[in-house]
């Protein structure tokens, strides 16, 4: 078999830091908050993580949570925005806790049901299919800084599974992923780590 001649590609999945929404658990798609002063911290905390790896290409969600995130973890300077890694559209239920949602649809879950006024499943799996495509196109370690939910979305699809899957896939705030390839089986792609956070260093 001939040797591989080129890396192969790693996507570093980060969720950008705390938000005042974030900690009361409302939903945050569109609406762009900053980042807590807990945010800025936790976001600084992934300096260390990052700073010796070297990345091919830098990708950041245009919403300032994510973008921020991104400077503060050191890659700011070789970010490109990158519209489709924006947090789901929640359309009608923006700014809303999961909980007031079931009051009027009991059982609601995003990955299934979608938002009224915004993304429903099969658009927002669309977009993370189109997203995934162009990435598929790089080699080596690619940073993506993005956010929660979005993140169970490109997951179930990096993998080959329905959207409606992505509830199961949850991040903590700035906290690192790896998507990439089974090493024994190349072609097979893989979640090779989930929901890493500084934290777990001190463990």
């Amino acid at each position: 078999m001939a040797e591989r001649q080129t890396a192969p590609l790693r996507l570093f999945y980060v969720r950008h830091g705390e938000t005042a929404w974030s900690l009361t658990r409302q939903h945050t798609g569109r609406t762009d908050l900053p980042l807590t002063t807990t945010g800025e911290a936790e976001a600084r905390a992934l300096l260390p993580w990052l700073s010796h790896l070297k990345f091919s290409h830098v990708f950041t969600s245009p919403l300032q949570r994510a973008r921020r995130t991104c400077v503060l973890a050191g890659l700011g300077d070789a970010a490109e925005i990158e519209p489709d890694l924006a947090e789901w559209n929640y359309g009608d239920y923006e700014g809303k806790l999961s909980s007031d949602i079931r009051m009027n649809h009991p059982g609601w879950n995003a990955f299934v049901d979608g938002c009224p006024g915004g993304e429903m499943p099969g658009a927002i799996s669309d977009r993370a299919d189109r997203l995934i495509l162009r990435l598929g196109t790089l080699t080596g370690n690619v940073a993506l800084f993005s956010h929660g939910e979005f993140a169970g979305v490109l997951a179930t699809r990096w993998i080959g599974l329905p959207v409606s899957d992505g509830a199961h896939f949850s991040l903590d705030t700035a906290s690192m992923s790896i998507l990439g390839e089974n090493p024994s089986h190349p072609e097979v792609r893989a979640i090779r780590l989930w929901n890493a956070v500084p934290g777990m260093l001190r463990l």
